[in-house]
């Protein structure tokens, strides 16, 4: 029963001092969550709120500079041939 009473006193001393050098580390863990809940997610929620419509905005853009460039490179051909066209009426 010695040994028995030995070992639980060593296994309390040992609880009792990893309980002093891990309350720091949780302390610090539940800082770090506290900033997440508190100044991360909030900032992340308000970007994803501003890129989603912006996102959205950018694809229906997109297709019409796409069709713009197509009728500005197509008005340079007409152009073009309708100078060639005045330039041997002159």
């Amino acid at each position: 029963m010695v040994d028995n009473e030995l070992l639980l006193a060593i296994s309390g001393l040992l609880d009792a001092k990893l309980d002093a050098k891990l309350e720091p580390i949780q302390n610090d863990i539940r800082n770090i969550k506290l900033d997440i809940e508190n100044d991360i997610k909030p900032q992340l929620r308000l970007l994803a709120e501003n890129y989603v419509p912006a996102a959205i905005r950018y694809e229906s853009e997109s297709a019409k500079i796409s069709a713009l460039e197509a009728d500005v490179e197509i008005m340079k051909k007409v152009i073009s041939k309708h100078s060639e066209k005045l330039q041997q009426l002159a």
